[in-house]
């Protein structure tokens, strides 16, 4: 794939979903009003009640003639049954599988494509981190609320013409499986952020090793931060870089906090793991928020009013193998959403002090030390830089 860096567009709309319960029916509402073309690239889709649903809405789009790619991967889609494979098929879907595994994959079984992208006619597109799964999409009785905390952004205007380009280079290749090694890292040079407005917004991406623009771009707004840097992610494992500028900006007064995720999470040893940086980040006066209603999956920076929201972990196994894709937008109304989200976010958090950190258990300092000394392991294993 062309390490292509796409530009800043002006004239469009944003509107943030939050929960599976507010952007799932949007979703499937789109697809109903699709007239044209609908492209879909997806990790994670699950067989349940929302993937019927969303296959629901694809037949009746093939059977008003409408046109349906499905990009999958191979490894995240393992959970949709033969049976539903084979209804997409027939039913008239071109339907990719991204990577699929062999005997011979070797370690380029683990190059995945873990974007999460809906494009409705080229004139609307759904970003974010959702898969189609009941755990995203579906309210818990119990709760009444998603068991996945999550986010899209819906998306109108020119911008999204850069989302078809990217779908489009990917769909060239999606049904191959890799026949090489990961090619070297590249430099990548970002356009200037616009200075103020509205409606600006550009697709940044990830496409493995050979290009890593959304962390460039990441890098680059914490080191123009001048009043906040908030910043979710489920899997916290940055690369020291990242560290470092979070750091700096703490340092230089700058209102930096992270939201992470507390007991509930999928992986509980990644938040083991990633826990062996927060003494640094506390002594440089980092607040770190960890959620406790449930497992946040959220993967968005708030950057004084730059925001940039997708698919994109912070974490090494992310960057090294992963294709990925972020929306980032300057747009004082979706700043200020996203905001209001954070806030709330943070009100259901526990927020760790130095002190508190300091007491903690010699059992959870030994599971920090255990799991942080795997993660060493298998980064120096897989050659993953840290």
């Amino acid at each position: 794939m062309t390490a292509l860096v796409y530009q800043w567009r002006t004239g469009n709309r944003f509107e943030l979903l939050i929960d599976g319960d507010n952007f799932f029916p949007r979703i499937l509402a789109a697809l109903d009003q699709a007239v044209e073309r609908i492209d879909i690239e997806l990790y994670l889709v699950d067989s349940g009640r929302s993937t019927r649903q969303w296959l629901e809405a694809l037949q009746h789009a093939r059977r008003r003639g409408v046109q349906v790619r499905c990009l999958l991967d191979a490894i995240g889609t393992d959970g949709l049954s033969r049976r539903e494979r084979l209804e997409l098929e027939q039913m008239g879907v071109q339907l990719q599988f991204y990577n699929p595994p062999s005997l011979f994959s070797g370690h380029r079984l683990f190059h995945r494509d873990h974007r999460k992208l809906f494009i409705i006619d080229r004139r609307m597109a759904f970003v974010g981190g959702t898969g189609i799964t009941d755990t995203f999409c579906q309210l818990d009785p119990e709760t009444g609320r998603t068991p996945w905390h999550e986010q899209m952004l819906e998306v109108q205007g020119p911008v999204v013409e850069d989302w078809v380009d990217l779908f489009e280079r990917i769909w060239e290749e999606g049904g191959r499986r890799e026949k090489r090694g990961l090619s070297a890292v590249r430099r990548v040079h970002i356009p200037p952020v616009p200075a103020g407005g509205a409606g600006h917004g550009r697709v940044s991406y990830i496409g493995a090793r050979e290009q890593k623009e959304v962390v460039v771009s990441l890098l680059a707004a914490l080191r123009r931060a001048e009043q906040r840097v908030w910043l979710a992610t489920p899997y916290f494992l940055p690369s020291w870089r990242i560290r470092r500028a979070l750091a700096r900006a703490a340092k230089r007064g700058v209102d930096v906090r992270l939201l992470l995720c507390g007991m509930t999470i999928d992986h509980p040893p990644v938040r083991y793991a990633g826990q062996r940086f927060y003494t640094r980040l506390l002594k440089a006066g980092v607040r770190i928020y960890e959620y406790q209603p449930r497992f946040t999956h959220l993967k968005t920076a708030l950057v004084d009013d730059w925001v940039s929201l997708g698919s994109c972990n912070f974490d090494h196994w992310t960057l090294h193998w992963n294709l990925e894709a972020n929306q980032q937008a300057v747009d004082p109304d979706l700043a200020q959403a996203v905001a209001e989200s954070f806030e709330q976010d943070f009100a259901e958090s526990d927020l760790w002090t130095l002190a508190g950190w300091r007491r903690l258990t010699l059992w959870h300092r030994f599971k920090i030390r255990f799991w942080g000394q795997i993660n060493r392991s298998v980064m120096w294993l897989f050659g993953i830089p840290r």
